[in-house]
């Protein structure tokens, strides 16, 4: 017996484009045989422009054509609240597993759709047990899960492996999107495999002799495990022949988005990469914050590094639906109203360890931050060219969700909002029309840049 995973997870923005979605189903028909497994690991329904305009279902047809044997739940699976996640789970083909994600009366969340915590799978004659998982901070990250209840996870697959092995099974499979807590898992349990998500970078390792893994985002490659000898590989989807089948459909419903619009033209490629928007100032980042500041006409803007999704660079024409991609949640732009102490304790949270690695979290307008990064504490801090007013009341265009959310910025509540905007990529369609996309490198933030991109001054040279 010789029974193999593929794993996938957190494709998110893959459906908005169709050529990288349809050579990843192509790939998949290609390194699928009657001894494998397809399995996924969370975020596969949700962020993205598609997503945004039909509330996730877009991943509907996509789980059709692939047919994948089970599923956890991801934190962005949550995006567009629980009654739309119970109908992509009821709608969809594959066995959804989640064992630590309750409602508030302590059953399974979905389990009136065929959620179960656990599950076995047979294939080339083995017996495989299936738990999945779900980082307990969606709560806090997302905020429309509101009415469930997130239990321990190491505890709650502990619980299933045991009734799994009462069971019988020949392999112990965990299919997590807890980010980092993943090698907790590999570390505590007998376990043949954790397929994780959550966190972008991708693995291929083994911990405490587990396998563990992770695709990284946006359906760039597959993770195929073969559970007999732990043998593990990484299959990028670049060469595959595109299912032309599935390209035409998914070309077909971007362009019903009706946001094919050109908003605007960009002469130097702007880049959307993870390295850049954690690792202090970037184009990208000054651009959105420029859009809030000057939607809300407010002292100061600040973005989170989150909340901006890799993907293409934006170049050339620039269409309503890139940047949609670029910020594509529901949540509008607000208003808070911060006096200069809070402000402060804002850009303290702003140097954070989400997964066990440090990054910068903040990308600002209309202000200047001076960051000790071995101090973890402000040094210099201006708006306007002023140095901060402990005792002034400030302006300040975010994105709602850190208003609704201790997860990134606790300094930001709900009583800060003082107005709403518009949803944010109505804000950067509209600031792009009136001023164009020309974002640049400004010295808005010191901390010693991780990462960085050529300035204007330097790209001809």
């Amino acid at each position: 017996m010789s029974p193999r995973l593929l794993h996938y997870s957190d494709l998110e923005g893959v459906y908005d484009d169709p050529d990288r979605l349809a050579r990843l189903a192509s790939s998949i028909d290609h390194l699928r045989d009657d001894e494998t497994l397809v399995v996924g690991s969370g975020d596969n329904t949700a962020p993205g422009v598609l997503s945004l305009v039909s509330e996730g279902r877009q991943a509907l047809p996509f789980f059709d054509r692939v047919g994948p044997d089970a599923e956890t739940l991801g934190n962005h699976d949550f995006d567009y609240g629980l009654d739309a996640t119970r109908h992509l789970v009821r709608e969809s083909p594959q066995q959804w597993v989640s064992a630590n994600v309750r409602t508030d009366d302590g059953d399974v969340f979905g389990e009136e759709c065929g959620v179960a915590p656990s599950t076995v799978l047979e294939v080339d004659g083995a017996r495989v047990g299936l738990v999945g998982v779900t980082d307990p901070a969606t709560k806090e990250m997302s905020p429309r899960a509101n009415g469930l209840r997130f239990t321990d996870p190491v505890e709650a697959v502990g619980r299933e492996i045991g009734r799994l092995r009462n069971e019988g099974v020949d392999h112990l499979v965990v299919l997590s999107h807890l980010g980092a807590a993943d090698d907790d898992l590999a570390r505590t349990y007998d376990l043949d495999a954790v397929l994780g998500g959550h966190v972008h970078e991708p693995r291929a390792e083994v911990v405490a002799n587990t396998v563990c893994t992770r695709t990284g985002p946006n359906g760039h490659r597959l993770v195929e495990v073969d559970l007999a000898d732990g043998s593990v590989s990484l299959h990028d989807v670049t060469d595959a022949a595109p299912d032309e089948a599935l390209y035409a459909e998914f070309s077909d419903l971007r362009a019903e988005t009706g946001l094919t619009d050109v908003v605007g033209h960009v002469e130097r490629p702007v880049e959307r990469r993870r390295d850049l928007r954690t690792a202090g100032e970037c184009r990208i980042g000054n651009f959105v914050a420029d859009a809030y500041r000057w939607a809300a006409d407010a002292d100061l803007a600040l973005h989170n590094s989150g909340g901006l999704r890799d993907g293409p660079a934006l170049e050339e024409a620039v269409t309503a639906a890139d940047l949609v991609g670029v910020v594509p949640f529901d949540e509008p732009v607000s208003v808070a109203e911060v006096d200069g102490e809070d402000l402060y304790d804002l850009f303290a949270d702003a140097y954070r360890a989400p997964h066990g690695e440090w990054r910068w979290d903040a990308h600002i307008s209309g202000a200047t931050v001076a960051f000790d990064t071995e101090a973890n504490e402000v040094r210099e801090l201006h708006v306007g060219g002023d140095p901060v007013d402990p005792d002034r009341t400030y302006e300040l265009a975010t994105n709602d969700y850190l208003l609704s959310t201790a997860h990134e910025f606790p300094t930001l509540t709900a009583a800060h909002r003082d107005r709403t905007l518009t949803v944010q990529y109505e804000v950067l369609v509209a600031y792009a029309r009136e001023h164009g996309i020309q974002p640049e490198l400004e010295d808005r933030i010191d901390l010693g840049r991780k990462a960085s991109e050529p300035s204007a001054r330097n790209h001809n040279r």
